[in-house]
């Protein structure tokens, strides 16, 4: 159960006993919420390293006296919450350097003749009490001189030794819990030169007759003094407040959950013969008064309040002050009535012209004020307000113009229910919260502006900068942002924090490019990176802003699909002219031709053979194919026919059908060939077909006639049969004398007759 950095977490395992094996690597040991009952000498005696021994809510009810010896370093050891029926400073003799100090909740009645606590010298924390602890002796606390925080759970405390905690010279937080409330003023009187903050809970205040400070000598150290849960009447809260005017140290007091039975018969007397009171600020929050409305309006305290800089009261179903009272605050700087029932009736009577001239904060939050016009008109009379809380007042709707008080500075407005903001906002604000009020849009101008809080609305984009030059803080969190762009952000020049989070951010390319690139805007967004998720596109949904990057298409999806359309337009353009160059629509068309002739019968039946020789030859050789071979065949006794191109294909129709028309309809095919010929496109065509058609049915349809020297190697590489028959079949050879030429052409009409 140790995790690497010797933390031992062994709570809730059902231990009976502290665990062997326990090493002086170990500097946490968590044994809280088990069954343990009993801690030996041996079993922390190599734990010489520990700082932190959690021991709360065990059975611990009794521990060897030489347990702890061996913890020298320990500064935080926990017992509370078990059954130690006795404390023994002989557990507590080594651990000189102990800081906290729980033990709280056992059973011990008292804490035995002397101190348990002598030796713990850095000592800064001590908890201790439980529902039985009855007895604080002198002595008790000897050996501690400062304590930041003392907590004693008396809350069946019945004897208190004079003296018992005058032994500690310093406690900064004091809390008790005190049910009798005889001993109280015996506590105080020890603490008065101690204690800086006194907190009682639970005590019923009683009705003191003897001074608080009687044979004490000033200066007194207590500060404040709060009171939890406690019960107090008319008459004890009179006395009261007579008694702590001896305090002279007292500037604050402090009242919570606290009930008051009674109707505010104050003995306004004998407070005011008593003198001015020192207390400088009194906070009270949820008081309970049965019949708070037939409570009096406190005459006759006007001259104790005179001198009072700061007011809470919170939760406490105030309603009104009235004016007479309200203008004897005159050195109130502070005055909180939240979560009250003031209402705008009783409003003109709270604020009324000359009361609370000094104030400088009101906070009127939470209460149930409808008209923001008639608040604003209220508010005007107190001369030096600066900062208001008007927020979660339901008032609905607002104004195009409204009476301020003229220094105004701050106003807080949120969640007041207003559907727009207006001219009604004072101009010179430095402040302004209008958070919680589904606001669509910000375009007020507020030259002075500082600070801005648009949380929780509707807007869909920052508000503009220009009316608003100054702001060095926007709070737009939980808006329907879904980005912004560097021209927005940099328009705020003096922008410090930008409050953005909790937005449905779309991770565009634009937006992460800002995000990305934009100098030092880490420091400037608070919440980063954890409060700014992307909640679009789909793929990275829910991941932070800051974590995402998205892919070249994805950011540059136009560029790319431009750029890919150029590529395919490129590629078209080169097939085209890799086309054009090696002629393969002809080719293509040639292959359809093809197919199409070889869906025919091999041989076309007699009857439909016209020709005896279809004639391929290139244009430049037309000469003497037509003057002298044609006049020479077509002339013979009997005369072959002969199936020319210029004279025999069929007017209108595609000349690769002509072609293969007329090979097909002819007994052979007559290559005239020369250098012309091999050069010639559509002598090629020819050829290609001649041996797409002809050279696969392995027959002699072909007749070769070389009308001038050619080396086979001047043939093109795709008439690979051609290049064969030359090299492997007999050709006829134009001859150039007369003689051979006779020769010539009775070997060519005995080719073209068998």
């Amino acid at each position: 159960s140790c995790h690497a950095s010797q933390l031992c977490i062994c709570s809730s395992m059902g231990l009976d006993c502290l665990p062997l094996g326990l090493t002086a690597k170990i500097t946490v040991l968590n044994l809280a919420h088990n069954r343990i009952r009993h801690i030996r000498s041996q079993d922390l005696q190599q734990a010489v390293n520990l700082r932190t021994l959690l021991l709360q809510s065990n059975k611990i009810s009794s521990i060897d006296e030489d347990s702890f010896w061996s913890l020298a370093k320990l500064e935080l050891l926990d017992l509370s919450n078990n059954s130690l029926a006795h404390l023994s400073p002989l557990w507590f003799g080594h651990l000189f350097s102990l800081q906290h100090l729980h033990l709280q909740g056992n059973s011990y009645r008292d804490l035995g003749q002397g101190s348990p606590f002598s030796s713990l010298r850095n000592l800064s924390s001590l908890h201790l009490g439980n529902p039985r602890f009855s007895v604080l002796r002198q002595g008790n606390f000897e050996g501690i001189e400062h304590l930041h925080k003392l907590w004693i759970d008396g809350s069946n405390l019945s004897q208190y030794e004079q003296g018992s905690l005058k032994s500690i010279k310093v406690i900064n937080h004091m809390i008790i819990n005190l049910r009798n409330g005889n001993i109280f003023s015996e506590i105080v009187r020890d603490l008065l030169h101690s204690v800086t903050w006194l907190e009682v809970t639970e005590i019923k205040l009683p009705l003191e007759k003897n001074s608080l400070v009687q044979n004490s000598t000033r200066p007194f150290r207590i500060q404040k003094l709060t009171f939890k849960e406690a019960f107090f009447t008319d008459q004890t809260i009179s006395r009261a407040i007579v008694l702590l005017k001896e305090i002279t140290s007292l500037k604050e007091l402090e009242a919570i959950n606290c009930v008051l039975e009674g109707k505010g018969m104050w003995n306004t007397e004998e407070i005011a013969r008593s003198g001015q009171s020192f207390v400088e600020s009194v906070t009270i929050i949820k008081v309970m008064i049965q019949n708070f409305h037939l409570f009096f309006d406190l005459e006759g305290m006007e001259s104790q309040i005179n001198k009072l800089k700061r007011l809470t009261i919170a939760s406490s179903n105030v309603f009104m002050v009235p004016c007479k009272l309200a203008r004897n605050f005159l050195s109130l700087l502070y005055l909180d009535f939240h979560d009250n029932l003031l209402v705008n009736n009783r409003l003109d009577e709270t604020i009324c012209e000359g009361s609370w001239p000094s104030l400088q904060t009101l906070n009127l939050s939470q209460n149930s004020l409808k008209s923001l016009e008639q608040t604003a008109k209220y508010t005007s009379r107190l001369p030096k307000l600066n900062n208001l809380d008007i927020s979660q007042n339901n008032f609905g709707d607002i104004p195009d113009v409204c009476e301020w008080p003229k220094g105004l500075k701050y106003l807080n407005l949120s969640n007041t229910q207003i559907p727009k903001v207006t001219t009604c906002i004072p101009p010179a604000l430095e402040v302004l919260d209008v958070s919680g009020n589904n606001l669509k849009e910000f375009g007020l101008q507020l030259p002075f502006l500082k600070e801005l809080y648009l949380a929780r609305n509707q807007l869909k984009t920052l508000p503009g900068a220009a009316p608003i030059p100054n702001l060095v803080a926007l709070s737009v969190r939980r808006n329907k942002l879904n980005g912004f762009s560097k021209e927005e952000f940099e328009s705020f020049r003096r922008m410090e924090l930008l409050d953005a989070g909790d937005n449905n951010f779309i991770c565009s390319c634009e937006f992460l490019s800002f995000i990305h690139h934009e100098a030092g805007i880490a420091r400037v967004l608070v919440g980063w990176p954890d409060k700014y998720v992307c909640d679009s596109p789909l793929a990275v949904r829910g991941a932070q802003v800051g974590a995402v990057h998205l892919s070249l298409l994805e950011c540059h999806r136009s560029l790319v699909v431009s750029l890919i359309c150029v590529l395919v337009f490129l590629v078209i353009l080169l097939l085209v002219a890799v086309g054009y160059k090696y002629h393969v629509v002809w080719y293509l068309r040639m292959t359809w031709a093809w197919l199409r002739a070889k869906r025919k019968p091999r041989r076309a039946p007699p009857k439909d053979i016209c020709y005896d020789a279809f004639v391929s030859y290139s244009e430049n050789d037309s000469e003497w194919v037509e003057n002298t071979m044609v006049r020479e065949l077509e002339q013979a006794c009997p005369p072959f026919r002969l199936c020319l191109h210029k004279r025999d294909f069929v007017p209108g129709k595609w000349i690769v059908d002509n072609i293969i028309d007329c090979i097909e309809k002819s007994r052979k095919t007559l290559f005239v060939l020369s250098q012309h010929f091999v050069q010639s496109e559509w002598c090629k065509y020819e050829l290609d077909f001649s041996h797409f058609r002809l050279f696969d049915e392995n027959n002699d349809a072909a007749i070769l006639v070389l009308l001038e020297p050619i080396q086979s190697t001047a043939i093109p590489r795709r008439f690979c049969k051609l290049r064969k028959i030359m090299n492997t079949k007999t050709y006829l050879e134009w001859p150039a004398g007369e003689e051979q030429q006779q020769v010539f052409w009775e070997n060519l009409k005995g080719a073209l007759k068998s």
